[in-house]
């Protein structure tokens, strides 16, 4: 159905390729994933199946609690008791193309949990745009991609999203939803406008977060990353992994009511270097 990764091209030039139905194990979330994801001087900014969490898969959609149905992959958290591995995973799997050209794609999905039962529907589009040269990001070079997505729940169905933090894991864990996993060779480090570090920046309702990494060629990128929807908190780490994303159940469930959808819509700069403060508030601020 999938055929070949699909691919964001920008001039020409390959920014990010999307795999639409990668051949995992079920207890990775099989799912669709952009990786790698590059900067415009080629540098990887996505890590995608690593040693640590291999269930992370480079820039992807997924939620550990979908009405019990473990999306996310790996472990499940069970209250009183602690992460599990459970008979829980589901699959997230493209179902048609609503549109596909070098710059833009746009399919439908299916949320299944492991029965083959369809608990969400969806439909997302990804977009590739090039930022201007004299931009905001002076001398570095930056393109932005666009995710916008709508899911879907049933007629007479409830849909509750959780997290492991909804399901009382302690310490910030509430992840779930739009998360990239970033790869940096040294230490990777993260600030809003008006905070800096994990403690900090992760459960925050900033407008716009940052990531400053190291690509496997040596060479510095950041990521700014905007879009929160009403009710979702940034998730964010450096010191474990580097990792951000939009937490659609940071502290409380989430319920898409039956016959009723919900939309989201993402922006991230991928810019070569590591961007000031200022540099990137400015690029957010195109991003919205």
């Amino acid at each position: 159905m999938s055929g070949k990764p699909a691919r964001l091209l920008l001039g020409g030039t390959e920014v990010a390729r999307y795999v639409l139905d990668p051949a995992l194990d079920a207890r990775h979330g099989p799912r669709p994933y952009l990786h790698p994801v590059r900067t415009l001087a080629g540098t990887v900014v996505t890590d995608a199946l690593p040693a640590d969490h291999a269930w992370h898969l480079g820039a992807s959609l997924a939620v550990q609690d979908v009405n019990g149905t473990n999306l996310w992959g790996g472990r499940t958290y069970v209250r009183d008791v602690g992460y599990t591995w459970r008979d829980d995973h589901g699959v997230i799997a493209h179902t048609g193309w609503s549109e596909r050209t070098a710059a833009r794609l746009g399919h439908r999905l299916q949320w299944r949990d492991r029965h083959g039962t369809v608990l969400l529907t969806e439909h997302r589009h990804l977009a590739a745009v090039p930022l201007p040269a004299d931009g905001p990001s002076g001398e570095a070079s930056a393109w932005r991609l666009e995710v916008d997505y709508t899911l879907s729940a049933p007629d007479g169905k409830d849909v509750r999203l959780g997290s492991p933090a909804t399901n009382g894991r302690p310490d910030g864990a509430g992840y779930g939803g739009f998360f990239w996993r970033a790869v940096s060779a040294s230490p990777a480090s993260v600030f809003s406008a008006s905070a800096s570090g994990e403690e900090a920046v992760n459960g925050s309702a900033e407008p716009w977060i940052a990531l400053r990494g190291t690509g496997p060629d040596g060479r510095a990128y950041t990521l700014v990353v905007a879009g929160l929807g009403d009710g979702d908190r940034w998730f964010v780490r450096t010191a474990m992994y580097p990792g951000v994303g939009v937490a659609f159940a940071f502290e409380q469930p989430v319920t898409i009511a039956a016959g009723t959808s919900r939309q989201g819509r993402h922006r991230v700069v991928i810019a070569d270097g590591a961007l000031t403060r200022a540099v990137a508030a400015a690029l957010a601020a195109t991003a919205s």
